[in-house]
């Protein structure tokens, strides 16, 4: 199965957004990831779907939100009105993370399931022959820069045991010392914060990282 890298774009300067973009997708970044936070889910508060609107034009991608707010169903029309064809949202945000599956499907949209580190595989067993995605957090979500956690690998494992077929992304600490162990543990989409927006030179760290890919 092909991997990808899918650089996050919340650790990156807001005002040169564009630009970074760009650079990322013409060095083999083939998805876009934003990290949507709400100040209730998680405590920082980032960006709505205007930035979808104002960065869909800068390269040609795979936009995806990653949608870490409460009642996660309050935002998927307008990030797909945006540009978003992939919306990711939290088990651990309902109780009726079926629905929301469906919801996504109805949209036209391809529909993903975030789990956090607390949160067993058992949790969205019922509903992984339903998803396109699932994304594993190797950290708590929130905050860039924090240490990977590598027993949240158990779980990419067993997920990947279950639906052989299914993308699963992990999310946080992912470097390219990290990126090898996740993708060795069954994860196929890697996405990369603040690695890359602290590179010297964002175009070659960005190819080591499509390279590690594979």
């Amino acid at each position: 199965m092909n991997c990808h890298l899918a650089p996050s774009i919340l650790s990156f300067d807001l005002t040169n957004l564009r630009e970074s973009v760009s650079t990322l997708v013409s060095n083999g970044a083939d998805i876009v990831h934003l990290d949507v936070m709400d100040g209730q889910f998680v405590p920082p508060i980032t960006f709505g779907d205007s930035y979808v609107k104002a960065l869909k034009s800068a390269a040609n991608a795979v936009y995806e939100a990653h949608l870490m707010v409460e009642t996660p169903e309050r935002q998927f029309e307008p990030f797909a009105a945006a540009g978003c064809t992939r919306i990711i949202f939290h088990a651990e945000a309902t109780i009726h993370s079926h629905r929301l599956i469906q919801t996504l499907k109805s949209m036209g949209v391809e529909a993903g399931i975030a789990i956090n580190p607390g949160t067993p595989v058992e949790a969205i067993e019922p509903v992984l022959d339903m998803v396109d995605i699932v994304l594993v957090m190797t950290v708590n979500p929130g905050w860039g820069g924090q240490s990977f956690i590598r027993s949240a690998l158990k779980k990419t494992a067993r997920i990947r045991e279950i639906r052989p077929d299914v993308l699963i992304e992990v999310d946080g600490g992912i470097d390219p010392k990290t990126l090898p162990e996740a993708r060795a543990a069954g994860a196929n989409v890697f996405v990369v914060g603040s690695h890359l927006a602290r590179a010297v030179n964002l175009a070659e760290a960005t190819q080591e990282l499509v390279r590690l890919c594979g």
